[in-house]
């Protein structure tokens, strides 16, 4: 026994009725804000990460010269 279409489209019927389409639409705008901001804080970790990498193994080659 698994879920219809009806079933589905009830639910559905159901929160937009209880939270309005400006309510769902806004909510989904800050969920994509806050996908788009945990991206970037991830990016900018990365390259962090990459320049800390870069500038330890700069520092250990001159001092193995």
């Amino acid at each position: 026994m698994g879920i219809s279409f009806w079933q589905i489209a009830i639910v559905v019927v159901l929160v937009v009725l209880l939270f309005g389409r400006g309510k769902i639409s806004s909510l989904m705008g800050d969920v994509a804000k806050g996908i788009k901001s945990f991206k970037k804080g991830m990016s900018e970790d990365a390259s962090t990460n990459n320049q800390d990498d870069n500038s330890k193994s700069e520092n250990s080659d001159s001092e193995n010269k």
